[in-house]
Parts: C-alpha cells; structure tokens; sequence
C-alpha cells in the first residue's frame, strides 16, 4: 500500500508521518511512504521511503506536477497538514481521482474494529466521525499528531516542472506585516471592547512585555481593517497554539475560539460576565478594559523593573 504526505514545509512531513503511522497501526499493515515536496533547495526529510521533489519556487508553479505525479502514483491514501495550499491541491486531485475528502483531521482513533476519521464542527463544540476507507485523502490539523522522528534516509526522486496546463499571469501580494501569530509563545488579542485604533496601543504594550503578538477578532481585522489580516485569530484567518492566550474584549464566538482553543492557557478580559468567552477560559477577569489593562503593564513594569 502506497501512502503518500503531501507538504510544503517540513514540520508537515513530520506530523503527516506520524497520523499514517497511527493509520498503520489500526490497519496491520504498513505502507510504502512517500514525501511529495515542492522546494528549490535540498530537503533532509527522515522516516520516508522515498522523497519525490519537486524543484520550483512557487506552489502554483509545480501545480500541474504536483497533480499529475499524484495520479500517476495513485496512493492508497494521500495527506496534508490543513493549509490553503495543502487543502486547495489535495481538493483538485481528489474531485480528479473519484476519492473522498476530510479535512482538518484532529485525531485517528479504532472503535468496534472500524477506523474513524475525527474532526471538529460546530466551532469545536462537536466531533465528526468518518469512518475510513481505502483510498480517501484528509488534511489533519496542525499540531495535533506528535511529529514522527526516524533515522532512516528516503531515496530521493526528481519529478520534472512541467510548464503547460495551470499557468500564472500576473501575482500582487497581500499588504502585510512581518508578523507570525501561529508560532508565538504569548498572544494578546484585541476585540470590539477596543473603542478606537489608537487603542490597541495597549494591547501592543502589554504584548511586548510579555514578549509575545497581538491578534485579533475578526471584526478587527475584516471590518474595521485596524489590524492586518495576517493577525487574525479565526477559522479564516489564523489559528493559534501560544503557551498564553489573552483575548482582551472579545466575546468568544465559535468561528473565534476553534481557532484558538489549543492555547496552553487562557486568561480572557471581558467587562460581559456573561461573555462565551469566559466558558473556555482558564481565568477570567470581568472588567473595563480601560481601567484593568494600564493597571496590569503599571504592575508588569515594576515587577520587570521597567
């Protein structure tokens, strides 16, 4: 059986090993393992069988390598971690292949012999369950399968660029900062409660001696442009796993706490005592931002002798 990861960086491959290797396990058999990577440079991916790279600069540049060489491997099971690029190409190919497709894989589990497919709906207030068959593809969730570490060397396979079928015209990129929220360790995220831009200086302040980012609710971001895209916290936007999560006059609404409901801990600041906010806090603190937030950087500033 030939099991392929899809990726294009390489914690991808890593945490993309380790769902089929829990696959495996459920099934009794083991696969041949294949790594499909698009990269210009050389890519030291261990565990896999094989690693069949594509060189190229651009994912939409290897679009049409990428699709064909999927077909013509014709996996047993194909995955990818839950991205646009991951979920865009793996979609294309399953509608080609006559497969089925799930994404935003959180978890494989074994139950009365059959093998289920777990994510989460409802703004993780619900589990699917699907239940697996030979040859679907799935996307599986950043973060929630340990990545698999192995000392085996794949063989490496160069799949040609093929320049004809998908083609680019014209690219402009998005205005953005540089700015990472997915990868900070603390994240203080800004709400509605914030009455003004100017406002959010606080919010900044407070993050910098945290040493952390600041993110934001969709409202932020979407409607009101106060903050860059790149800083949103939501199912379209961006998903969070920081160590400290402080979400600062936000509400708590589902399409918001699915995305980062993985923090470590959660201390949320609503003056609402009723916010949904406070249901998956860790610690809640029911007040006017405008009134705790300059008091909590005074105290943060002696204590680090600021």
């Amino acid at each position: 059986m030939k099991a392929v990861v899809l990726g294009f960086e390489e914690s991808h491959f890593l945490e993309g090993l380790s769902a089929l290797k829990r696959l495996s396990e459920f099934l009794g058999k083991e696969f041949e393992y294949v790594a499909l990577a698009v990269s210009k440079d050389e890519l030291k991916l261990l565990g896999y069988d094989e690693l069949h790279l594509v060189r190229s600069d651009s994912t939409y540049k290897a679009l049409n390598s990428l699709m064909s060489h999927v077909i013509d491997l014709n996996p047993d099971v194909l995955v990818g971690i839950n991205v646009k690029d991951s979920v865009d190409v793996i979609g294309r190919l399953a509608a080609r292949m006559g497969r089925y497709m799930v994404t935003d894989v959180s978890s494989i589990i074994k139950s009365n012999g059959d093998i289920y497919l777990v994510r989460p709906i409802l703004g993780a207030r619900a589990l699917a369950y699907y239940k697996y068959t030979e040859g679907v593809f799935f996307t599986i969730s950043g973060g929630k399968f340990q990545p698999y570490k192995d000392s085996s060397e794949p063989k490496v396979i160069e799949v040609p660029l093929k320049e004809e079928g998908f083609r680019v015209i014209g690219r402009e990129e998005k205005s953005r900062g540089a700015v990472d929220i997915e990868s900070a360790e603390v994240v203080i995220g800004v709400g509605r409660g914030f009455k003004s831009k100017e406002d959010i200086s606080m919010a900044t302040e407070l993050a910098e001696l945290l040493g952390g980012e600041v993110g934001c609710s969709r409202p932020i971001a979407a409607d009101l442009g106060w903050l860059g895209e790149d800083r949103w916290i939501g199912i379209s936007g961006k998903k969070i796993r920081p160590k400290l999560y402080m979400p600062i006059g936000i509400s708590g609404a589902p399409q918001h706490i699915m995305a980062a409901n993985d923090s470590r801990i959660i201390v949320a600041v609503n003056k609402d005592k009723n916010a949904p906010i406070f249901n998956y806090s860790d610690y809640g603190v029911v007040a006017d931002l405008y009134e705790f937030i300059p008091i909590l950087i005074k105290v943060l500033k002696e204590k680090l002798k600021r």
